[in-house]
């Protein structure tokens, strides 16, 4: 199984093909996903230190160009763990004082 390793969190072993954003939440890592993991609010930004990961969807492309986001960045509901990974959030519930959002489907 890959192995996420979340800057100044730790690393925690993940289910291989499971979505990056459910398995933060499953290991205690607080990120927001305030659209319930539909590439539209992106709340679950991440930046993406060094790994395995897919090229960016078509809906992280367009969520991006609509709100001037960084192309460094990713959605970490966009993204399935098909591979070590180091990550570091973007927003989480303690540095925006916002609920993180209903819970992304699998």
């Amino acid at each position: 199984m890959p192995y996420v390793t979340v800057y100044d969190r730790g690393t925690f072993e993940v289910e291989m093909g499971k979505k990056l954003v459910l398995a933060l939440e499953d290991n205690g890592v607080n990120i927001l996903h305030r659209c319930g993991g539909k590439a539209k609010c992106t709340t679950c930004r991440v930046e993406i230190l060094a790994g395995d990961f897919a090229e960016v969807t078509n809906e992280e492309k367009k969520s991006f160009e609509e709100k001037g986001i960084e192309d460094q960045l990713r959605l970490s509901c966009q993204i399935y763990v098909n591979g070590d990974i180091a990550i570091r959030p973007i927003m989480t519930v303690e540095n925006s004082g916002l609920a993180a959002g209903p819970r992304p489907a699998e």
